[in-house]
């Protein structure tokens, strides 16, 4: 048995199910990745069509019809993937989202917020395991995990090869710890989210016995990245600092040109952000199109 997600079940009204209510429909929604506005549109529309039906609970057919009535071709799709979301909430399985990109694209936050929307209670990232790694090996011993990801190095010279050998020694030495952590969870059975740039498709062991998503966070456009760390910068009051990023932008550009190139390769989904909330819709579909390719338990 896996520790149950914290998910609610879906509030349609029939009897004998919960009562319909208007903000766990919207949340349902934006679970499924459709931004609020819309979810919460949906949901007062289908307020009124819970209270016209007596009691007798609203279809995921009838649903479907309201979106999209409502909201055109967004509608029905976030109609159909509530479908799956009811699908997801039915599997006794653990889910494994893993949440790969460069520094700087905003990982940390569509992890997260996938997270809370799936109903998954573990979040970590591969830098919080690289700290803790440097706690336990000393810099003469294993020299790369004391180096942001773009900062470690093999040799003086600051070529890109270097730079790139560096970061494949950081990962390699970084996964060994992703990969305890993932057998804990999968020995206990639970949901875990892991973010980093250290998720490099095709260096991470193949992962058995959970339903897998893996995924690459990516920001195309030059200056919209690096105008990410400059509102990072003023967010968090300066203490994550802006000059190291500026001065390393092209090193973070080049790993994350490599990193594409390795998802690419390997088959694994890039999600190019335009926005923090299309790409969170965009890795929420991505889990819930996995569900269709695991049995519910009997």
């Amino acid at each position: 048995m896996t520790e149950p997600r914290r998910l609610e079940p879906l509030p349609l009204g029939a009897h004998g199910g919960p009562r319909y209510s208007k903000g766990l429909m919207a949340r349902a929604l934006m679970a499924t990745g459709l931004a609020p506005e819309p979810a919460y549109a949906l949901a007062r529309r289908l307020e009124g069509e819970a209270a016209a039906r007596n009691g007798e609970g609203i279809t995921l057919d009838r649903i479907e019809e309201v979106a999209s009535e409502l909201l055109g071709d967004m509608g029905r799709d976030a109609a159909q993937r509530l479908r799956r979301y009811g699908r997801l909430q039915e599997l006794d399985v653990p889910i494994v989202l893993l949440v790969g990109g460069a520094t700087g694209t905003g990982k940390s936050t569509i992890a997260t917020e996938a997270a809370y929307r799936l109903g998954i209670t573990r979040v970590t990232s591969t830098d919080f395991i690289r700290q803790t790694m440097r706690a336990f090996f000393s810099r003469d011993f294993m020299p790369s995990v004391h180096y942001s990801s773009f900062e470690a190095r093999v040799g003086e010279s600051d070529m890109p090869e270097q730079m790139l050998q560096g970061f494949l020694e950081q990962t390699r030495n970084v996964l060994v710890g992703v990969q305890a952590a993932l057998d804990r969870a999968l020995h206990e059975g639970f949901s875990m989210v892991i973010e980093g740039v250290h998720l490099v498709p095709g260096l991470i062991q193949p992962i058995e016995g959970p339903l897998v998503v893996q995924c690459v966070v990516a920001i195309g456009n030059e200056d919209e990245h690096l105008e990410h760390f400059q509102i990072r910068d003023a967010s968090s009051g300066g203490m994550r600092a802006l000059d190291k990023y500026v001065q390393h932008f092209a090193d973070i550009r080049a790993l994350q040109d490599y990193i594409v190139e390795r998802a690419r390769r390997n088959e694994v989904p890039v999600v190019d952000r335009p926005t923090v909330e299309s790409a969170v819709g965009e890795v929420i579909g991505l889990v819930l199109d996995a569900t269709e390719r695991v049995q519910p338990s009997s």
